[in-house]
Formats: C-alpha cells, structure tokens, sequence
C-alpha cells in the first residue's frame, strides 16, 4: 500500500481534501456542525490547545506506525509518549513511526491533521487508555486547522476502533 502511493499526485488531492471527506463524513452522522475550523494552525498538539483554548492533554493526538507492511493507528492524550516496551509487548514490533513523506499515502491525511476518521479500509484504529481520564477529547478532522470535541463514546464509534490498548507514559 506504502508503495503504490508513494510519490502519487493522488496523494496530494486526497490530502487536500481530507478535511471535506471527514466533513461528509460527520455529515452523515448528523454532526458536522460540531467542526471547528481555526484561523490559525492546530498541526501539535501545542497549537490545538492554544486554537481551542483547553489544556494539552486533551488533544487527542492520531499517532501513525510502521506494522510490516501495514500501518497502525494510534490515538493518545496530547501528554502522552509512547512507551517502546509496552508498544512492542502489544503489537510485537518495535515503534516506528511513520515519516512525513509516507503518512499520506498511508492515512489520507496529511501531517499536521491526521485523525482517526475516513482512513483507508484495513487500518487499524486503537484508542490509548491515556485518554479515559476525559469526558471528552478534540482529535483533528482532516486538517491543520481543524477539531471536533467527541466524547470517549463517540470516538471509539467514527473512528471504528479496534481496540483499547496501554502503549503510552508519562501521563499520569
């Protein structure tokens, strides 16, 4: 999959768009209002905070790993960093994170706004227990300038979740 989209101009269309896809996407559910869209970036975890004036933590960040030949996603609390040996006793392989140049073509969406939602069929989604400390949490929509404040619930629903997982630390 990495491979087949590598260097494609497809990519950077899909890219482009991601922000509309993820739109229809909530759209669908009836939620799409609940978007926010800023004037300014939200690519960090840092930068969505200070857009949408909450702390760090609450930034639920979509991490992107290399598994093989496939990827896997994982979504953690802004605070948190994953922990190489509890990543490696789960998925069995040590963490390597995806670089910017394949994140794309492997998620659809572009670095700085990479989310949990309208991701390629066969990417799995694995929520962080860092998050379970918060009612609610702001992933990204598609964009770097984008959020949508979910509850725990909700996440775990649009973003088709696989699976809990303990893979992070220095959270709590």
């Amino acid at each position: 999959m990495l491979q087949l989209l590598k260097g494609n101009v497809f990519c950077a269309k899909i890219g482009s768009m991601a922000i509309e896809r993820v739109r229809d996407f909530f759209n669908s559910h009836g939620i799409a209002d609940r978007i926010l869209e800023f004037p300014v970036s939200s690519a960090t975890v840092e930068l969505a905070a200070q857009a949408l004036g909450c702390e760090a933590k609450r930034i639920a960040k979509t991490l992107s790993f290399l598994n093989g030949e496939s990827v896997v996603l994982v979504v953690a609390a802004g605070d948190a960093r994953i922990d190489n040996v509890k990543f490696k006793a789960r998925f069995g392989i040590k963490p390597k994170m995806l670089d910017a140049e394949h994140v794309l073509a492997a998620t659809g969406h572009e670095v700085g706004g990479v989310c949990p939602f309208v991701i390629p069929e066969g990417v799995p989604v694995y929520l962080d227990v860092s998050l379970q400390r918060f009612v609610t949490v702001f992933p990204a929509c598609g964009s770097n300038n984008s959020a949508i404040e979910l509850t725990l619930a909700e996440l775990q629903t649009y973003a088709d979740t696989t699976a809990w997982v303990d893979v992070c630390k220095n959270w709590d």
